[in-house]
């Protein structure tokens, strides 16, 4: 391998949206900022969140509704 063509492989820290920081080695900043993380995805906390903003559901279904003959 050719000396001095590969960057610089140094520690990283990836800190989450909810506070959780994981400690890596990336060629990337020293810092790294995600919006979701394994610590509070729904997949892996098992809980699900529904976002209901402003009755969207509810109007979707009003508008699609089968209507009664």
């Amino acid at each position: 391998m050719k000396a001095k063509i590969h960057p610089k492989y140094e520690a990283t820290t990836i800190t989450c949206a909810c506070g959780n920081a994981i400690e890596t080695r990336s060629t990337h900043a020293p810092a790294i900022r995600v919006e979701i993380c394994s610590a509070c995805h729904p997949f892996f906390t098992g809980t699900q969140k529904l976002v209901d903003t402003a009755g969207r559901i509810e109007k979707f279904r009003r508008r699609y509704a089968q209507k009664e003959s």
